[in-house]
């Protein structure tokens, strides 16, 4: 016996044996969530994007910095950085300008290889100290750096600034500017005035709290952390 189906269902609009079909409401509704989605992911997604680029580039110039420091230790017949003939101003700014191709020699200016200083603000929105170092040069990579010999008792043998961008934004101490500081024993790590390197944890996270992310005009720190959450920027 055949059955014969009626051609329509009743009380719906779609035939069978046709493609389903979305009424304009349901469109617009389905239109609408992702919208909604997409307004609420994309901008965090961006962020994180913005973020990994600027490790990237930090990571580039701290690579840099060990490498050229090692080498310059081994070319020197050394076995630190002192001895190797860092233990002046003049001596870092001979390891600097020939361990690194210079396009732009600032002196002691630290215009126009960085933004004014007056441009500079911390994540919180509140002015960083600026940079006050001895010597400013840009890099080829673009990067630029501002370095210090420290002629006092730290542990660190000197203060080098570094802006992964140079003058270009967003200007923020922890985001593309960040403090480095240089050891005698080659190694880069953040710092204060009495503990050598390598940091433990526990010290960096203890300047990143007191200065990074505090109120203070203090930008040192945010390095450390990025050292403590192996190269991610969770802050």
């Amino acid at each position: 016996m055949l059955w014969c189906l009626p051609a329509q269902q009743s009380g719906g609009g779609r035939t069978l044996g046709s493609a389903p079909a979305f009424t304009l409401a349901e469109v617009l509704v389905t239109l609408g969530i992702i919208g909604v989605v997409s307004a609420m992911t994309v901008p965090s997604l961006m962020q994180n994007h913005q973020k990994k680029t600027y490790v990237t580039q930090l990571h580039k110039v701290y690579n840099e910095l060990s490498q050229a420091a090692m080498r310059f230790q081994t070319d020197n017949n050394a076995v630190n950085l002192k001895e190797a003939g860092i233990n002046s101003q003049a001596g870092l700014d001979n390891f600097i300008k020939t361990s690194f191709k210079i396009v732009q020699d600032c002196g002691a200016d630290s215009t126009p290889c960085f933004a004014p200083n007056s441009e500079y603000k911390k994540i919180s929105g509140v002015a960083a100290e600026g940079t006050y170092l001895a010597a400013y040069v840009t890099l080829a990579s673009g990067a630029s750096l501002g370095y210090s010999y420290n002629t006092g008792n730290a542990a660190y043998i000197a203060k080098i600034d570094v802006d992964i961008n140079g003058q270009k934004g967003p200007n923020i101490a922890g985001r593309d500017m960040f403090a480095l500081k240089l050891y005698n024993n080659g190694l880069i790590d953040d710092g204060d005035d009495v503990n050598p390197a390598p940091l433990t944890k526990e010290q960096r996270e203890g300047i990143y709290n007191s200065s990074c992310i505090s109120s203070s005009a203090s930008w040192r720190g945010c390095f450390g952390k990025i050292l403590n959450d192996n190269w991610e920027m969770n802050y």
